[in-house]
């Protein structure tokens, strides 16, 4: 295999483990019934004028199944990190007891199980898409070093090396999407 060839089958492949690691950290995101600091990625507090995440002016902790806490290091910063929480638009009330917030999980409903699921599944759904289009991309490439002089042979199996990645990775996104899914349904 020509060497550019082979960078194209490589480009892909990292490419397509972006889309998957991209992929579980959504996951993540999507409450599945337990208590996790990382439901709290991605919300910021206004500290001192600049948006900053709660794990680095908080420390969480996960008490139990159903409850976060959160104990932030200045006093002051209980209500900017109460009113994230409530902005961030989560589904959780925060309880604010003066010294710390908690965060109570309520047990999830069938309705917001399926609603979560399918939330996880879109998400399963552009991974695939990305996935594919790396592809796409992928035999792009192949086809114009087809035209600059690769012969067709080695084009061909550049082609189907892409297509053995893509299928690999897609499978990759399916046993992601159904360990979510365990997990959502375990009550």
């Amino acid at each position: 295999m020509s060497e550019e060839l082979q960078l194209i089958v490589e480009d892909a492949e990292e490419a397509m483990k972006k889309a998957i690691s991209h992929l579980e950290t959504e996951l993540t995101k999507i409450r599945a019934g337990k208590a996790s600091p990382s439901m709290l990625d991605g919300i910021n507090v206004d500290y001192y004028g600049s948006p900053t995440p709660i794990a680095q002016v908080a420390n969480i902790t996960v008490l139990d199944v159903r409850t976060i806490s959160i104990q932030p290091w200045e006093k002051n910063m209980l209500a900017p990190i109460e009113r994230s929480i409530m902005q961030a638009n989560i589904g959780i009330t925060p309880q604010n007891d003066g010294n710390q917030i908690r965060l109570f999980l309520p047990p999830l409903t069938e309705e917001r199980r399926k609603e979560l699921f399918k939330k996880a599944n879109g998400e399963g759904e552009h991974s695939k898409v990305a996935i594919r289009n790396i592809r796409r991309d992928a035999i792009e490439g192949i086809k114009k070093l087809q035209k600059d002089g690769l012969s067709e042979d080695e084009s061909k199996d550049g082609e189907g090396n892409v297509q053995q990645l893509t299928d690999r990775y897609i499978v990759l996104v399916d046993k992601h999407l159904a360990a979510k899914e365990k997990e959502m349904m375990t009550v």
